[in-house]
């Protein structure tokens, strides 16, 4: 299991090192670089006002140096007055060091947000926290409903209480986000009036319950359904086995066996797909968290795209390629637990 793990995080190092630089390539192109120096100069700058901006903050620097700069095994210069000779930190209000040093990825150091004039970390950071906590709740709520679904429909393929549920499941996958937020919002916002303290987390004034329990709900109802689909096919499988007859000729009862025999074989499917839920849950608040005006990482995301904040894209990007590939790990050290066929293999 150690080799495999090993393995893995090599395997996991070499797939991040090459989207990044595919990503990097994308943000770094020529339109993308005009539109961040307007942004910093005038929209009536000249063609040459805009060239010698970027020359002077080395966005005309070689690809792969500024990519080794980004990473932090390349030294970042500072900025060179051509007129006065004086030497200044490209972005003063990051505090960058006026003159050259190491600092990228390698060193934590994900540059400068051009967007909220300060350092990446200190926006990308506390985004990060406030949609980890929103995916912990979703979780919470969407797992055990979702598994206890899928089971229900499972133990009893064909059933009533099976086509029920699963009528209900293909309902909620089929609905996306931005149908069920704004069906929510309907309902509990418009006539109940919960959604008045919406605007808290936009303000900064911290989380609400009533601003909190929609984009939960949003996020979780989305995926409840899919868990459940997923349980139940599993399970139906499961109930299927020879052990499972063997089990109930031996005169267990029906849930003895479920309970004993089928649940943890029938769990190991549903398993793989809630670690993957997580990047999905990622790159689904980008949609709630801009429909509720949760600032989270979707929300800044979507600043950051807007406003084409280089650097803070970047560190956006850095994250999901890393929880993407990190969940996959942990879904297959955990397959590999659950499943004894796969841990010998």
């Amino acid at each position: 299991m150690l080799t495999f793990v090993l393995r893995r995080l090599g395997t996991m190092v070499l797939t991040m090192l090459c989207l990044t630089l595919v990503v990097f390539f994308m943000i770094n192109l020529e339109p993308n670089l005009r539109k961040l120096s307007i942004s910093q100069l005038d929209m009536r700058s000249s063609d040459e006002h805009i060239e010698q901006w970027l020359v002077k903050n080395g966005y005309r620097d070689n690809f792969f140096v500024r990519y080794g700069r980004w990473l932090g095994v390349v030294q970042k210069q500072p900025n060179t007055d051509p007129a006065t000779g004086k030497v200044t930190p490209r972005f003063s209000y990051c505090n960058e060091p006026a003159e050259p040093y190491y600092g990228g990825i390698l060193q934590g150091d994900f540059g400068c947000s051009t967007k909220f004039k300060t350092t990446v970390a200190n926006k990308l950071f506390p985004a990060l926290k406030a949609t980890g906590i929103l995916m912990f709740w979703v979780m919470v709520t969407m797992v055990p409903i979702s598994l206890l679904i899928g089971i229900l429909a499972g133990m009893r393929e064909g059933s009533r209480t099976d086509r029920s549920l699963s009528v209900a499941s293909i309902t909620t996958t089929a609905t996306p986000e931005y149908v069920s937020g704004v069906i929510f919002t309907v309902i509990f916002a418009s006539w109940l009036g919960w959604l008045n303290g919406s605007a808290a987390s936009a303000t900064g004034q911290g989380v609400t319950f009533y601003n909190f329990t929609l984009p939960v709900m949003t996020m979780a109802i989305y995926g409840v359904g899919y868990i459940a689909r997923m349980t139940r096919a599993s399970m139906v499988e499961v109930m299927t086995q020879q052990y499972i007859r063997t089990a109930r000729l031996k005169g267990l009862s029906f849930n003895q066996v479920v309970i004993k025999h089928a649940l943890r074989n029938a769990l190991i499917a549903p398993f793989t797909v809630i670690m993957l839920q997580f990047p999905w849950l990622l790159t689904g608040v980008v949609i709630v968290e801009t429909m509720f005006r949760y600032q989270g990482f979707g929300f800044t995301l979507v600043e950051a795209a807007g406003n084409n904040d280089i650097d803070l894209l970047l560190g956006c990007s850095l994250v999901s390629v890393f929880v993407v590939l990190f969940t996959q790990l942990i879904s297959d050290v955990g397959y590999a637990y659950l499943n004894p066929r796969i841990r010998v293999q």
